[in-house]
């Protein structure tokens, strides 16, 4: 698969244009989106009470953040095992745990008094980060072995 790749420069670009992508989104997180956790979650928050935050516009950041690196992995999927099913296959997995992390995520703040900020933190990693992408491509790889 790798020998392959590298001789077809025209994916390698644009994979790299996608990994640019999604290290664009990382670098201007402060101006394009709007999230209290951001600062929150930068300082000594353990005893500190949860930022005022409007959940909508939380919700629809994060869910156009989301959208935006779910659509570079599938990209990044898609030039890396030139497999048009196993990138449909991702993109059902990318919505599926965005609807439960998003859940959970706005669950706990609105359901509980004090919430365990570090599950909060992770949770709000998860949908804010490629952190799939990590996961998916180790695991379509070896997958992709074992056949």
């Amino acid at each position: 698969m790798l020998r392959e790749l590298i001789k077809n420069k025209r994916r390698l670009l644009f994979i790299g244009l996608a990994l640019l992508g999604l290290i664009l989104v990382r670098a201007f997180e402060d101006n394009l989106f709007y999230d209290p956790f951001l600062s929150f979650f930068k300082t000594d928050y353990q005893n500190k009470p949860l930022p005022n935050l409007n959940q909508f516009l939380l919700f629809l950041n994060l869910l156009l953040r989301y959208t935006l690196n779910t659509f570079f992995s599938l990209i990044i999927i898609r030039l890396l095992f030139n497999e048009k099913q196993l990138m449909f296959f991702s993109g059902y997995l990318f919505l599926f745990l965005f609807l439960v992390l998003v859940a959970i995520f706005f669950g706990l703040l609105h359901f509980s008094d004090q919430p365990d900020y570090l599950i909060l933190f992770y949770i709000r990693r998860f949908l804010i980060q490629p952190l799939f992408l990590v996961l998916f491509i180790p695991a379509f790889y070896y997958q992709k072995l074992t056949r």
